[in-house]
C-alpha cells in the first residue's frame, strides 16, 4: 500500500470518531462523552506528530530555520536599508548642497557681475549723451540770454556814454567858444 492512502484512511477514522464523541455527547451524556472526545483528539495529535516525523525529519529544524531566517532577513533588511539610506541621503544632501551652493555662487557672481558693467557702462553712456546735450542746450540758452543782455545793457551804457560824452564836449566846446567869444564880443 501507499503511505499516501494509508495517512487518508487513518484521517478519515480519526474523523469519523470524533463525530461519535459528538453523537455520545449529545445521546448518552455529556461526562463521557467529553472524556472520549478529548482521547480521540489526543491520540489525533500524537498521529500528526508521528506522521509528520516519519515522512520528513527535519521539518521541524527547517520551519525554524525558515522562519529565523525570514526574521533575520527582515530585522536586517530593515535596520542596513535604514542606514545606508540615512548615510546616503546626508552624504549626498551635503555633497549635492555644497556643489550647488558653490556652482550657482560663482555663476551667478559672475553674471552679476557682468551685468552690472553693462548696466554701468548703458547708463555711463546714455548720462554722458544727455548730459552733454542737456549742457549744450542749456549754456548754449545762456549764453544766447547773456549775449542779449549784455548787448543790450552794452548800447543803452555805450548810448548814454556817448550821448553823455558829446553832451559834455558839446557843452565844454560852447563853453570854451563862449569864453573866447565873450572878450571878443566885449573888446
Amino acid at each position: 500500500m501507499k503511505p499516501a492512502r494509508i495517512d487518508f484512511v487513518t484521517d478519515l477514522a480519526y474523523g469519523v470518531t470524533i463525530f461519535v464523541a459528538i453523537g455520545i455527547i449529545l445521546l448518552i451524556g455529556t461526562g463521557i462523552g467529553i472524556a472520549f472526545g478529548l482521547g480521540v483528539l489526543l491520540s489525533y495529535v500524537i498521529h500528526i506528530g508521528w506522521k509528520m516525523s516519519r515522512f520528513d525529519p527535519d521539518w521541524m529544524t527547517r520551519e525554524v530555520a525558515d522562519r529565523l531566517e525570514d526574521t533575520v532577513s527582515e530585522e536586517v533588511e530593515k535596520t542596513v536599508g535604514d542606514t545606508v539610506s540615512k548615510e546616503v541621503e546626508k552624504t549626498v544632501g551635503d555633497t549635492v548642497s555644497k556643489e550647488v551652493e558653490k556652482t550657482v555662487g560663482d555663476t551667478v557672481s559672475k553674471e552679476v557681475e557682468k551685468t552690472v558693467e553693462e548696466v554701468e557702462k548703458t547708463v555711463e553712456d546714455t548720462v554722458s549723451k544727455k548730459v552733454e546735450k542737456t549742457v549744450e542746450e542749456t549754456v548754449s540758452k545762456e549764453v544766447d540770454e547773456v549775449a542779449e543782455k549784455v548787448g543790450e545793457t552794452v548800447t543803452e551804457e555805450v548810448t548814454e556814454k556817448v550821448e553823455q560824452t558829446v553832451s559834455e564836449e558839446i557843452e565844454g566846446a560852447i563853453d570854451e567858444d563862449g569864453k573866447n567869444a565873450e572878450p571878443t564880443e566885449e573888446s
